[in-house]
């Protein structure tokens, strides 16, 4: 337990002194960034699922 007492207090020292947090701007246009990236994935993704099951429906009905 002692080495876990002494790891936290380690730890803690080093968020405090040793650790650079960016600024918020660039938390902020990181946020966006990843934001733009995400909803462009999800309609690319949603515009494959649409051509793959129109075309499976096409494809289906032709039988």
């Amino acid at each position: 337990m002692d080495k876990f007492i002494a790891f936290l207090k380690a730890s803690w020292e080093e968020v405090q002194h040793n650790v650079t947090w960016p600024k918020f701007s660039d938390l902020q246009s990181s946020s966006t960034l990843v934001l733009v990236a995400s909803l462009i994935f999800a309609l690319m993704v949603g515009l494959i699922d649409l051509v793959f099951e129109n075309a499976l429906n096409a494809f289906y009905q032709s039988f």
